[in-house]
């Protein structure tokens, strides 16, 4: 497994399409987080004691946070990287050269999913590292060690949530024959739960729990309930919550604590501990469906007839 590893995730930083849009990546993520600066320095009030989380969640005129960023064009480079990487093997007629070394199929599909993983992990790490650079020179002041177990964890939840859509795109690299076909199954489902989803939950909500201007709290609150549940199934929402949570110290909670004011609500920051017992479902959540994706690639692959060639 450790050959394979080494040898995909070479192949991964040698790709020009990976090097070419996590380019484009980091130079829209550069323009968020330049203009999170330039927004904390109009209103330096607003910044806080966490001025380098707000790198991180800050918004600017039309450009959106580096959280909101990630949340919807990360899934692509995920995808990017797991679409061909079983199917393109079998269209190029190596993986019967490949498997007629000592090498073992789970040993094989296991060495592409770490590998990927790993190379999403060090993208995300440089493209942070960069955004720390630009937070010491327009800051002008190093971040807290709270600040730094904070952003840790939002790294590893951001290489858990690349690391579903990695897993997406192996799964229907191996259902489908052509690389083609599991490419646009991946970003049919990328669509699906980034962009048509949230119509369909305000529908769905309108349909099962109505609402009208004078209704009372307690049905504005059903309804919203509805609206959080069909939203959740969405790996997007799970990590916009997660690390909506990890990033904003004084986050309470989730859906109806959501929609409370300030004066209602504590501001006071949160220990890191407590913000993870608030979002630990939408952890669990994230984990879980990484896994089951991975488990069912694993186990079709392993059921395959592979012929040699």
């Amino acid at each position: 497994m450790t050959v394979v590893f080494w040898k995909e995730l070479a192949d991964h930083f040698g790709s020009k399409r990976f090097i070419l849009f996590l380019f484009l990546i980091l130079i829209v993520a550069g323009a968020s987080v330049y203009l999170a600066e330039q927004a904390m320095g109009e209103n330096p009030d607003q910044a806080g004691a966490f001025a380098f989380l707000n790198l991180f969640t800050q918004s600017s005129g039309g450009m959106p946070s580096f959280l909101g960023f990630l949340a919807f064009f990360g899934p692509l480079i995920g995808v990017l990287i797991g679409f061909d990487s079983v199917n393109g093997e079998f269209a190029r007629g190596t993986v019967s050269r490949v498997l007629a070394q000592p090498i073992y199929r789970h040993a094989w599909i296991n060495g592409k999913f770490l590998a990927g993983l790993g190379a999403l992990g060090l993208a995300l790490a440089g493209i942070m590292l960069i955004i720390f650079g630009l937070g010491l020179y327009g800051l002008g002041f190093p971040p807290q060690g709270a600040e730094l177990s904070r952003i840790a964890t939002f790294f590893v939840i951001g290489v858990i949530y690349l690391g579903f859509w990695l897993a997406l795109g192996i799964l229907f690299s191996v259902v489908f024959r052509q690389p083609a076909s599991s490419a646009l199954a991946a970003i049919g489902v990328w669509l699906f739960f980034t962009l048509f989803l949230y119509m369909l939950a305000g529908l769905i909500a309108d349909q099962v729990a109505p609402v009208q201007l004078n209704s009372p709290a307690q049905a504005w609150i059903h309804h919203k309930q509805i609206h959080d549940l069909v939203l959740r199934f969405s790996p997007a929402t799970l990590f916009e919550e997660a690390t909506s949570a990890i990033l904003i110290p004084s986050y309470r909670g989730l859906g109806i604590a959501a929609l409370l004011s300030q004066e209602q609500l504590p501001t006071n920051p949160l220990p890191l501990g407590q913000s993870l017992l608030i979002v630990w479902p939408q952890l669990v959540g994230l984990i879980a469906l990484t896994s089951i994706c991975f488990a069912i690639s694993y186990v079709i692959l392993m059921r395959r007839e592979i012929r040699s060639t």
